[in-house]
């Protein structure tokens, strides 16, 4: 049930339907707050969470014409907008990440070699523990995994229903924790 709005709340409303920035300066000082809270746990860091902030000041600026009160409270619609531009941020922090990581060159020099014979196999190589796998596992635990893919993005991109997805990386997963622990001990 949507409850309605205030009279304050409406005649801020009407203020921000008709483009008022001054309008815009009071519903930044009334609701910056709380969206910030928000934004500050999804995102875990105070400048980032700053900045989407601003970003997502100028979305709900540009974006009230699309506002209805009958839908909801404006609070509400200015959490979502501030929600969703937080978890964008994050995917694109994960994106931009992935671009800047470069592969090593098939032959190390020397020296790094016998710096990566140090390493225990315990600490490296799981891709080559999926390369076990069949090749839907293979594909399904590199997205979800590698790639940063959630277990619905992965059901959208692999075009098969939640669930599927689900219960296919936790049978992967059993598989590879029992090829583990048979060759632990």
């Amino acid at each position: 049930m949507i409850s309605e709005p205030t009279s304050v709340e409406a005649a801020l409303v009407q203020r921000l339907y008709q483009r008022d920035e001054a309008a815009m300066l009071l519903f930044y000082d009334q609701y910056s707050a709380m969206l910030y809270g928000v934004i500050l746990r999804i995102v875990k860091h105070a400048h980032l969470a700053e900045d989407v902030l601003q970003e997502s000041m100028l979305k709900i600026w540009h974006a009230f014409p699309s506002y209805s009160p009958t839908r909801g409270r404006l609070s509400t619609w200015a959490l979502n907008i501030c929600r969703n531009k937080a978890i964008d941020e994050l995917r694109a922090l994960r994106a931009r990440g992935a671009e800047c990581t470069t592969a090593l060159p098939d032959r190390l020099p020397a020296a790094q070699q016998l710096v990566a014979t140090a390493f225990h196999p315990e600490h490296v190589g799981v891709r080559e523990l999926i390369r076990d796998l069949s090749p839907a596992a293979q594909q399904l635990l590199d997205m979800l995994y590698f790639q940063g893919y959630t277990q619905q993005e992965a059901a959208e991109a692999l075009g098969e229903p939640l669930g599927t997805v689900k219960s296919r990386a936790r049978a992967a997963l059993g598989v590879l924790a029992r090829r583990l622990r048979g060759t632990e001990g």
